[in-house]
């Protein structure tokens, strides 16, 4: 559990890496908080975030619930960095981020949007919160689109990567998605957050038609 941020959160920035690994419940999770408090979600996508949006068939939701919506052009394209620095925004989050996105990050590469905006964002006060898809030893189970459950085998080098990354300025490590929850002090569910979002539209939706 991390601590809540201690205000009301009014405006976040959510960068979107290439990982399928609890994009779905992180995906959920947002859409969820944004229901309960209106917060204003400005998402932006790595190249390869796109690719896995479209895989785990979010492409189109994603920009339906998100209207503030920016795909990568080029590490400070569309212009993101200044805002995140100047504390327009009341955090950034990059869930979830790859290995690849870590190594970047704790080597000092800069060379995308997502690596980019966290580079300056440290130089900020603006808070990050970052959750690894590779944190732990040992073996982690994940779904397929389909919904297949497997395992993965994590390296080595990536779960050192993320403990250096914890220890980096500015830089607070989330465990699990439901810890987005923490950051806004808000309850986390005791139901699937996949389920409940899902029944949060079928609701949305009949009440629209009967309008």
């Amino acid at each position: 559990m991390v601590e809540p941020l201690g205000k009301k959160v009014k405006r976040i920035a959510w960068g979107i890496t290439g990982s399928g690994d609890q994009m779905i419940e992180t995906y959920s999770i947002l859409v969820d908080i944004k229901n309960q408090t209106g917060v204003e979600t400005m998402v932006f996508l790595s190249k390869e975030g796109e690719t896995v949006m479209k895989w785990y068939h979010l492409w189109d939701k994603i920009q339906n619930d998100f209207p503030n919506f920016k795909v990568d052009a080029g590490p400070n394209s569309p212009f993101i960095a200044g805002p995140l620095q100047m504390g327009y925004y009341d955090f950034l989050l990059i869930a979830p981020a790859t290995a690849n996105t870590v190594a970047k990050i704790v080597y000092g590469i800069a060379d995308t949007l997502v690596t980019n905006a966290v580079s300056q964002t440290a130089k900020g006060k603006t808070p990050i919160f970052i959750m690894p898809v590779d944190q732990k030893r040992g073996t982690v189970k994940t779904a397929a689109p389909s919904g297949r459950a497997f395992e993965l085998s994590m390296r080595e080098v990536d779960v050192t990567n993320s403990e250096k990354l914890a220890q980096m300025e500015n830089i607070t490590l989330l465990s699990s998605p439901y810890e987005i929850y923490d950051v806004f002090g808000l309850e986390r569910p005791s139901e699937d957050i996949t389920l409940k979002v899902k029944e949060q539209k079928k609701h949305k939706a009949k009440k629209e038609t009967e309008i």
